[in-house]
């Protein structure tokens, strides 16, 4: 089987004002680039280094790669984060404003992506990582929360939230079942200063 360790980007500008992303393509923050400078130093080498191609999970896998002395970095568009529509850019405060009630009964705005589009691109991108290393290789994949959630949603392992640089083992099967493993967290957050963050990061 293929092992993928899946990682949540940095920290990104949005991510310390509070602001849900989406699928806006937003830099990490200083903060967000030395957590991803930290975590290098707690991996060891892979078969494939792939990201995003949204430049929060771009950056940070760049930055990782190049502390390691590894690459290249392949851009996988199907690991996108989830589509936040009209709450893009928006703080939870916003969200109450403008949509009062939405969160408390899990709503969503009309142009929100929904679970089973979502779960289409993450296993088809999955199938194309583990077809890519080969059934007895390993990868590094730098995507987002909502990737990490919906996977530990469906097979009932949600942890609650996961921090900036915190990981997912995948082991994905040659018939492209999909196993999900353990959390790992691949930075100390004592040692750098908490962001503040959104539901959709």
């Amino acid at each position: 089987m293929t092992r993928i360790l899946l990682v949540r980007h940095g920290q990104s500008e949005w991510n310390a004002e509070g602001r849900w992303q989406g699928q806006a393509d937003i830099p990490l923050s200083e903060l967000g680039r030395a957590q991803a400078r930290a975590a290098s130093a707690k991996l060891g080498t892979f078969d494939a280094y792939m990201a995003s191609p949204l430049l929060r999970a771009w950056e940070t896998a760049v930055i990782i790669a190049d502390n390691l002395g590894v690459g290249p970095i392949t851009p996988m568009i199907e690991l996108v984060e989830r589509s936040a529509g009209e709450w893009s850019g928006l703080t939870r405060a916003d969200i109450e404003t403008q949509y009062p009630g939405y969160l408390a009964d899990g709503r969503r705005p009309p142009s929100y992506e929904l679970d089973d589009p979502l779960r289409i691109r993450v296993l088809s991108g999955l199938q194309k990582i583990a077809e890519t290393v080969g059934p007895d290789g390993t990868a590094l994949v730098v995507a987002h929360g909502g990737v990490i959630y919906l996977l530990e949603d469906d097979s009932s392992r949600r942890a609650g939230r996961i921090p900036n640089l915190g990981a997912l083992w995948l082991d994905i099967g040659e018939n492209g079942d999909v196993t999900v493993g353990e959390r790992l967290h691949l930075i100390n957050e004592a040692e750098l200063e908490s962001a503040q963050e959104s539901d959709l990061l």
